[in-house]
């Protein structure tokens, strides 16, 4: 797992406490009952913080899952 995997697993365990590590991978709005509208925003705020990136709201409804932040986040940084 690379750092930007394990900083963004970190940021969904903190906001997402019932998830095991192993469940981080496949997380999403459909895989957690928790994420909400409420909780993506904290999550997003979080993800500002930890990695430095300005969230784009625009593209708020594509940040869903780990897997789509974590390309996110990919394209963003590099």
């Amino acid at each position: 797992m690379s750092d930007l995997e394990q900083r963004l697993a970190g940021c969904l365990l903190t906001v997402f406490p019932d998830l095991s590590p192993e469940q981080v991978s496949d997380a999403s709005t459909l895989t957690v009952k928790a994420w909400d509208s409420v909780a993506t925003l904290t999550l997003l705020m979080l993800i500002e913080e930890e990695f430095g990136v300005p969230t784009d709201y625009d593209k708020v409804e594509e940040l869903v899952s780990y897997r789509n932040i974590l390309s996110y986040l990919g394209a963003r940084m590099s």
